[in-house]
């Protein structure tokens, strides 16, 4: 069943004194569960375990309570009563024969111990430097300090080889881990034997492996994960010292894990980072160690994991955000199926999950961190109820999602969509700067969709309520999507902006549909997501003159999320494009736009050619409401219910657009569940005192 081509990535691998079964290692990687939702996280890494990976890990797992990085949820390991719910995920971990690793962290320089009120502990006294600037500093570790360290991690080895663990992960990557700070000169400035040289900052990482080895014996693999370079000059970890250090070092822990430089560097969107960027980096790293060596790089195709195998960069495809979008990316390359591999479209909405503390999601997966709270698997769905068919109004995301999810339980399903090409909103915006993988969210359903027997596909179909009802269609699914508005209405203005009916004003849609503004462009962003700084990239590719007008301090604010704020911000600042923060939009007027300050209101004049208005959006709900007028007309026409899902009911990113989808297929003909809270959830227990 497997092509050959790919058997190489299914050849079993030594680390330490462990044996995987195959290549496929899932690096750590965070869920916005962590502690608070344990039992979640277990489910989703046993599904991975199910899916065919060979090595399974946690996200980093705070292991001493004097390192925390609150407001962030991540796992802790800080006493014996954390065993339980670690030892959990590590017992899913390993259903189906893969090794399960913990990532222990340390988080040092980035720990601001805002929970704990403990002082943070670092190399060097310098200010901790988190993703919020919280105004606290670190006091540099003195000996007994190194020493108390070397034996919380000892302890937290030994919990984790109590709670079933196999690997353990030394968190030294993304300027995150104590190992990091200990080996780059930007965060270590000491002067003793823990400083200076690479050899003495080295020392840290070198004591504790040998201690964790006394303490855990031979059964447990030792890993270290390390940056390719921390990209800040001459002073930071660069990659030449990388190479260095695991020349130097190069039996030191059972596998190198090799990641790039911060968090943005390593996990960077597709808009900014292709598949594999990091090869350059890791090239002749394996040559300096005959420890096995894993990396990552957004890995979706199987015949680049095998170039990376035979080619000698690898030994290892490390993946996390592939191995969100499809847990059973291994099995389906091993069972012949690539075609049925959701691939990761690097959108990065799994990580807002981790940057907001709430619920991860997926564009691609919408079971993803649902396997527990819901009992969504993401690869079986319950066999259909009672009724029988199903007409599913829009082709988008939401509305492909949810005829997939219907058509795979047993119901008749027709899709009727209005315009000439299937897709909805992704049909649109693939065609966007940097937005070409986004179009595998309909590429993969549409695929799916039509090897399905039950599945009518209908383009060009507008339909109205009248042939609606005619159809004699049990269950109507209204997912028509909607459009971006025009006049500003939005988070600054909440009544349209006054503006010069002579002046042209476009908005997304218009440019999609190919209408294109010329000289003086200003895109006002109160959406504060991608599209404003993808519009503004869009006309300077046209050879605008282009202005940014926002209300927020940042351009494209919410990315900070997604991990590509900076990245947007000096993509459009190298096309010329001029930047306005903290300004409003206060009136549109021929010829120019009106100012004001976000804070002060003191208005000013900008003079342009045209207005691009990236507000909110408006649903697309007129039939929805159509049909509820009718309402009295359903039974004669054989109609059980209508429901309005996606964009249509309220516009948002992507995800919430495939997630709404695959929640309605899953509820079609399920009962009523009242007041009842539709997920599970984990109530922390009081203290018996």
């Amino acid at each position: 069943m497997r092509d050959p081509r790919y058997d190489i990535l299914f050849q079993s691998q030594q680390i330490g004194p462990l044996t995987a079964k195959n290549r496929f290692y899932q690096v750590p990687h965070c869920n916005g569960g962590g502690y608070r939702d344990p039992s979640a996280a277990a489910a989703m890494r046993g599904i991975k375990a199910e899916g065919g990976w060979g090595v399974i890990f946690t996200e980093q797992t705070e292991m001493h309570h004097t390192s925390e990085i609150t407001p962030f949820i991540e796992l802790r390991l800080w006493e014996d009563q954390d065993i339980p719910s670690i030892a959990k995920m590590a017992e899913a971990m390993k259903t189906h024969g893969a090794l399960a690793g913990i990532q222990l962290a340390y988080s040092g320089i980035n720990g601001p111990n805002m929970y704990t009120k403990e002082v943070p502990l670092a190399p060097s006294a310098l200010p901790i430097r988190t993703f919020t600037n919280d105004p606290v500093q670190a006091r540099a570790m003195d000996k007994t300090d190194i020493k108390n360290l070397r034996r919380w991690f000892v302890n937290a080895a030994r919990r984790s080889q109590m709670a079933g663990f196999d690997l353990i992960c030394l968190y030294g990557a993304h300027g995150f881990g104590i190992f990091q700070h200990f080996l780059s000169r930007a965060t270590n400035q000491r002067a003793d034997e823990y400083g200076g040289s690479l050899e003495n900052r080295s020392r840290f990482a070198r004591e504790v492996i040998a201690d964790m080895r006394d303490a855990v014996g031979d059964k447990m693999a030792l890993t270290l994960r390390v940056s390719l370079d921390e990209t800040i000059g001459d002073l930071g970890f660069s990659n030449a010292e990388v190479r260095d250090f695991i020349a130097m070092n190069a039996e030191l822990p059972d596998l190198w894990d090799l990641a790039m430089g911060t968090w943005e560097d390593c996990s960077g969107p597709s808009r900014f980072k292709e598949e594999a960027a990091q090869e350059a980096w890791v090239q002749g790293i394996r040559e300096l160690s005959p420890r096995p060596v894993v990396g990552v790089g957004r890995f979706t195709s199987p015949d680049v994991m095998v170039r990376m195998i035979r080619q000698g960069r690898l030994d290892f495809i490390g993946c996390a955000r592939p191995s969100i979008a499809d847990p059973f990316l291994p099995r389906k390359i091993d069972e012949g199926r690539i075609e049925d591999i959701r691939e990761c479209i690097g959108c990065n909405i799994c990580i807002t999950g981790d940057m907001t503390q709430g619920m991860g999601r997926c564009t691609q997966n919408p079971t993803w961190m649902e396997e527990w709270r819901r009992g969504w698997h993401p690869e079986k769905i319950a066999a259909k109820g009672e009724s029988d068919s199903v007409l599913v109004i829009g082709s988008g995301p939401a509305g492909l999602e949810a005829a997939l999810g219907a058509a795979r339980r047993g119901y008749r399903v027709a899709v009727a969509e209005a315009r000439e090409v299937l897709g909805g909103r992704v049909a649109r915006e693939r065609a966007l700067p940097g937005l070409a993988a986004w179009g595998r969210v309909a590429d993969y359903r549409l695929y799916q969709l039509r090897q399905l027997g039950n599945v009518a596909l209908y383009p060009a179909s507008p339909l109205t309520a009248g042939e609606v009802l005619d159809f004699g269609f049990q269950h109507i699914c209204v997912a028509t999507g909607s459009h971006w508005r025009a006049d500003g209405v939005a988070r600054q203005h909440v009544t349209p902006i006054s503006a010069d009916t002579t002046m042209p004003v476009l908005t997304p849609d218009d440019l999609m549909q190919g209408r294109r503004p010329k000289g003086r462009v200003v895109v006002f962003d109160d959406d504060h997501y991608y599209m404003g700084g993808v519009m503004a990239e869009l006309c300077a590719q046209q050879g605008c003159e282009v202005t940014l007008l926002t209300p927020s301090a940042f351009v494209s604010d919410w990315t900070a999320n997604t991990l590509e704020q900076a990245a947007i911000h000096r993509r459009l600042v190298a096309m010329g494009v001029k930047i306005i923060l903290n300004t409003g939009l206060a009136a549109i007027h021929t010829g120019a736009v009106e100012t004001c300050c976000s804070y002060t209101d003191l208005r000013a004049q900008l003079d342009c050619d045209a207005v691009v208005m990236v507000a909110s959006r408006r649903s697309e709900d007129a039939l929805f409401h159509d049909l509820q007028a009718r309402q009295a007309d359903w039974a004669d026409a054989g109609i059980l219910s209508v429901k309005l899902i996606g964009d249509a009911a309220a516009p948002a990113p992507i995800a919430w657009a495939t997630f709404a989808g695959h929640r309605y297929a899953r509820a079609l003909d399920a009962p009523d569940l009242g007041d009842a809270l539709p997920f599970r959830r984990e109530v922390t227990a009081l203290a018996s005192d």
